[in-house]
């Protein structure tokens, strides 16, 4: 373990997520909304868990349950909060929980996905070099709107933490504001919360409001300040979101430049932050990469690719507007245009899944081509398998899901429709047009269609009677 992890010993955290967050105008909690792939709140138990904290608890409370479900992954001990009184209240539904632990507590809020571990570091690092009470994480904002502003003595200490409704004008001038970050010392943290009122203009429980009690006392209260202020805003409405995921995906995109990976324009392009890309692999505007997805070195992303937790392997081609969910797809593989790979399926090495191809819940062996317009669902193709045009495989019965198997080095002529279930042998050749409901030996040749008949002189015939029947019917001939 680093020196840097070595100092959290004795350090727990807390993460307060219980508000309702109104002005998302929204019916889901605040910390669950996405970001560029995972919940705003993830981002900050991430932070959490890089510096090692023994224990985190997280405070809940509206829609309580349903944050707890979405973060049960995730080593949290959740602590609930019924009624959600301001900040304060929450850390006082966590004091039961400290009686007893003798070090400091670090205290943030579920609503601040930017901010990185090495700025949560350095707080705690000031906090035990000073050896303070508690420590104050701040920056300094052009529009100080909405946030509590650091209020300090003619020595430059801290004297207050002032929320905007209840700030005089001087006060609101003030641009250093409080960024929502705390160190406690849980000895000292424990009394001053007990003292804690609710008497200001929103009547709820501010936890800055132990720092003036603190003083008062003579306990030190350091502030630290960033000017990494992007990474300490707070989301609180939708725009902020917006900004934050423009934030997230700007920072995504200039690190895969640096790691080798080529976009030929990056503003347009739009990479979640799990995303793994190889060197050397191009991606074009107007591609969508998202959630946990791994692409490999050397592939080619044309334009308008939507690709969604998938595997890609080295040497890709991925053709325009091509959407994967949930898929693999095999090295020096070739997919679309127009293709759908839906979850489950597998394309396997050098395979060719050509232009309005849909893939559901099958294997499609190396080499096999399945070239154009066809549908291939809950299907395995072996290796070196031909699908020709229109071919497809009738999975569903109206009740249940079949399987066809069709195997190596196989060729299917086009239009041909399978009734699963059924399966092809090796080396089997099935004749254009057919409709297979039996199962066909390897190496045989299956011809399942109607024999063709020609009706000479049919053709008009026909006409010269549709004619007279027009003359004879002047309605019909209108």
């Amino acid at each position: 373990m680093n020196s840097k992890r070595t100092k959290a010993k004795g350090i727990w955290g807390v993460i307060l997520a219980a508000g309702e967050g109104k002005r998302m105008r929204s019916k889901h909690p605040k910390v669950l909304h996405p970001l560029a792939g995972k919940a705003m709140v993830e981002y900050v138990v991430e932070a959490c868990q890089s510096l090692s904290l023994p224990k985190l608890f997280m405070v809940v409370g509206h829609q309580g349950e349903r944050v707890r479900e979405a973060l049960s992954h995730w080593d949290l001990h959740f602590v609930f909060q019924p009624e959600q009184r301001g900040s304060g209240h929450a850390l006082m539904q966590l004091a039961p929980h400290l009686q007893g632990f003798s070090g400091d507590l670090l205290v943030l809020c579920g609503d601040i996905p930017l901010i990185s571990p090495s700025l949560l570091q350095q707080v705690l690092d000031s906090h035990r070099r000073s050896q303070a009470a508690a420590t104050v994480l701040a920056t300094t904002l052009e529009d100080p709107t909405g946030y509590g502003r650091i209020v300090r003595d003619e020595r430059g200490d801290l004297r207050a933490i002032v929320e905007e409704a209840d700030a005089t004008s001087q006060e609101r001038a003030i641009r250093e504001v409080n960024a929502g970050i705390y160190c406690f010392s849980v000895p000292t943290l424990l009394p001053a919360l007990g003292q804690l009122g609710s008497s200001n203009r929103q009547g709820e429980y501010y936890l800055p409001g132990v720092f003036a009690r603190m003083r008062r006392e003579g306990h030190r209260v350091e502030v630290v300040s960033t000017l990494e202020k992007e990474r300490v805003l707070g989301i609180n409405s939708r725009v902020e979101l917006a900004r934050a995921l423009e934030f997230l995906r700007r920072n995504k995109r200039e690190e895969v430049m640096r790691e080798g990976v080529t976009l030929l324009d990056p503003e347009s392009t739009f990479i979640d932050a799990s995303v793994q890309i190889g060197k050397d692999t191009v991606v074009y505007p107007h591609c969508y990469l998202e959630g946990p997805t791994v692409i490999g070195e050397d592939c080619t992303i044309y334009p308008g690719a939507h690709i969604v937790a998938s595997r890609i392997g080295n040497g890709v081609i991925i053709f325009d507007h091509c959407l994967i969910r949930e898929s693999e797809v095999g090295d020096g593989a070739r997919v679309g245009p127009f293709a759908h790979l839906r979850p489950q399926s597998q394309v396997g090495r050098e395979a060719r899944i050509g232009n309005f191809v849909e893939i559901k819940k099958s294997e499609v062996g190396e080499g096999s081509k399945v070239p154009h317009l066809s549908y291939v669902g809950d299907s395995s193709l072996g290796r070196k398998v031909n699908l020709g045009a229109g071919s497809i495989t009738c999975n569903y019965d109206g009740f249940e899901k079949h399987r066809t198997r069709i195997g190596d080095e196989a060729f299917v002529g086009s239009n041909t429709i399978f009734i699963a279930p059924v399966s092809v042998g090796e080396g089997a050749i099935v004749a254009a047009g057919s409709v297979v409901t039996e199962d066909v030996p390897p190496q045989a040749l299956a011809i399942a269609r109607a024999r063709q008949i020609n009706k000479e002189g049919w053709a008009s015939r026909w006409r010269e009677k549709k004619a007279r029947a027009m003359r004879s019917s002047p309605e019909k001939e209108k």
